[in-house]
């Protein structure tokens, strides 16, 4: 990543200079701030490392012309905040961006080989040189994290001087020079050979470094040390087992993403000057209460009238889950999810709205009988849609998608009435499943035998993560949802292929549960790709049926069989059965479960039962 052009100095409307004139090290587009570069994530520019600094002083530092708010009712009360707001803009005029610090701290001199923290090379300022050997500095390739979320640097003093034969340590006191070089001869972890000048320990490699429990044969443990939050957040005793990662490695961070769909009576974005007073109003029961409050908050007229604010307030009671009396986080997101469905299912005619409204969902005009012999029903064409994607935290070592609350570290050192998002406007075509079919298939033994193996793999995986085994969350593997999700990975498969969509322009959104059973499959950027009509178009009955018959012909067979369809676990932890990069798996920004619960036998049966597949008729007729 090259960084921009060096900025001018700024001043203030005063004509002084601003309190902080921080110098630019590289660029991320917005998207990234989200996904990839959130906060307490990595990030390598040019031969420097740096950790993406947290969210208390952006409130400060965050430009509100260059990171605006964005508003998503539904979803903002799902995650306990007022409104969102889109990471600052970091082309060449932007004023100022995502704030981090350097990390990890431990450096080498690839001349001198001396291995130290960064401030010790004494380098010239705003550069990362040695101050000897004038040759850039490499940051340590390697950190430790714990499964609650703090990352701190690898211990080369402790590893060095331990004790082979008693697992003990002596160091601390010996005062010598820690150097790193490497051998040449492999690439290995057994050539990083790690040495200090006081001899009173020999050279020792990096081997063995990363299994689980080589950091705890030396006696340590977590302190608690978040790097992202700086000063301002004093160690904490955390005491979990350390873990060695490369720098780069995925398990360093993993998002926590969230996100909802923009629908009916939210979707027009008249609401939003009410944003942060939603929670004031919910606890007024009638007309004159809510007016009162109204004419109290605003001095001038009514963003909306008192018939609209009452209409809003009447839908997010609609979407409280249904006999809870304390309800968890996952019943209200399912509750989100449930009202989601609905929407899609009756649609919303564009002709009816204003031009602002933005969820337009229409039925195909089509003869949608063409896909009763498919069990398909219900096409709809989403020719509108915005989604509104969170960064709700982030995990270290543990997967995003199966983590509890506990294991899930906040972006902040402080609760915020706020977080960072981003918006996608696109479009989609949204089908179900008909319910008497997929009844009658769900029954199946052969079809309740796979999908047994699948989830209690899938249980033993987040057992194995989980510090206290009551609080595990069950595993969603049902045979609706791997149905649903196969299904959804041949169709944009088969689009990308038909229609000129990349695969990771596209996105699935799967609505499985007793009684939901769509999917919606939809633009998931916006570039150019987002909202031509393209996508919309594949939703009309005639297209819709081609596409599914090829998606499920193609599905038949796989470049890696017979071993795909007859392997008795694939994927990670045994999550998967006949599901390869050959022919179902999607990049990981196309798929809502990283990749796993996938079997397309289950569209297309074995061949030794045919009849398991829920397409098996397609493939005889």
């Amino acid at each position: 990543m090259t960084p921009p052009p060096a900025r001018r100095r700024r001043t203030t409307a005063r004509g002084g200079t601003p309190a902080h004139n921080l110098p630019r090290r590289g660029t991320v587009r917005r998207a990234q701030a989200i996904t990839t570069y959130g906060v307490g994530s990595l990030i390598a520019v040019d031969q420097e490392s740096f950790i993406v600094s947290g969210l208390d002083e952006a409130d400060q530092s965050w430009n509100s012309d260059e990171s605006p708010r964005i508003s998503e009712r539904r979803l903002a009360r799902l995650l306990g905040v007022d409104h969102f707001r889109l990471p600052p803009a970091s082309d060449d005029t932007s004023k100022d961006g995502l704030r981090v610090r350097r990390f990890p701290s431990m450096h080498s001199c690839p001349e001198c080989l001396e291995l130290q923290r960064h401030g010790d090379f004494n380098p010239p300022a705003g550069r990362s040189v040695c101050g000897t050997c004038e040759v850039d500095l490499v940051p340590s390739r390697f950190v430790v994290a714990c499964e609650a979320g703090h990352l701190g640097e690898f211990p080369y003093w402790q590893w060095v001087h331990r004790s082979p034969e008693r697992g003990s340590t002596t160091f601390g006191t010996c005062g010598g020079m820690l150097k790193l070089r490497s051998s040449g001869r492999t690439s290995s972890l057994r050539s990083i050979l790690v040495s200090c000048s006081c001899e009173q320990a020999p050279e020792v490699s990096m081997e063995g470094s990363f299994r689980r429990s080589a950091l705890g044969d030396l006696g340590l443990k977590c302190r608690g040390t978040r790097p992202w939050l700086g000063t301002s957040a004093p160690a904490q005793e955390c005491g979990l087992p350390l873990r060695t990662l490369q720098r780069g490695s995925s398990s360093v961070w993993q998002p926590v993403l969230k996100s909802a769909l923009s629908i009916p009576p939210w979707s027009d974005s008249r609401a939003d000057p009410l944003d942060g007073h939603w929670e004031k109003l919910r606890k007024y029961e009638n007309r004159d209460a809510v007016a009162i409050y109204l004419d109290a908050v605003f001095d001038e007229e009514w963003p909306v009238s008192l018939d609209e604010v009452m209409t809003l307030l009447a839908a997010e009671r609609e979407e409280d889950p249904d006999g809870e009396t304390a309800p968890t986080f996952d019943h209200r997101y399912r509750a989100l999810r449930n009202k989601e469905y609905e929407r899609l299912r009756s649609g919303n005619d564009e002709s009816e709205h204003s031009r602002d409204e933005q969820f337009v969902c229409e039925t195909p005009l089509g003869d949608q009988s063409v896909l009763d012999p498919l069990g398909v029903t219900g096409p709809m064409l989403v020719k509108k849609l915005r989604e509104v994607r969170a960064l709700k935290a982030f995990t270290r070592l543990v997967d995003a998608e199966s983590t509890t609350d506990a294991k899930e570290m906040p972006l902040s050192e402080r609760p915020l009435r706020w977080l960072p998002a981003m918006e996608v406007r696109g479009e989609g075509v949204f089908l179900r499943l008909a319910e008497d079919r997929l009844d009658a298939w769900e029954k199946a033994p052969a079809v309740a035998a796979r999908i047994e193996r699948m989830r209690t793999a899938h249980q033993r995986v987040l057992e194995q993560w989980a510090d206290d085994p009551s609080r595990v969350v069950p595993s969603p593997a049902t045979p609706r949802m791997v149905l649903l999700h196969t299904l959804a990975h041949v169709l944009i498969d088969e689009w990308s292929l038909e229609a000129g969509y990349p695969a990771a322009s596209l996105r699935e959104r799967l609505y499985a549960s007793d009684d939901m059973a769509g999917v919606l499959v939809y633009t998931a950027t916006s570039d150019s790709a987002g909202s031509l009509g393209g996508l919309v178009a594949q939703g009309e009955p005639e297209l819709l049926d081609r596409t599914v018959r090829s998606a499920v012909h193609r599905a038949e067979w796989c470049s890696s069989d017979p071993l795909c369809m007859e392997t008795e676990a694939s994927g990670a932890g045994g999550t998967n059965l006949a599901a390869c990069h050959a022919c179902v798996m999607l990049p990981e920004t196309s798929c809502e479960h990283n990749n796993i619960l996938l079997d397309r036998a289950l569209l297309v049966g074995t061949p030794d039962d045919p009849r398991l597949g829920f397409f098996a008729d397609i493939l005889t007729g």
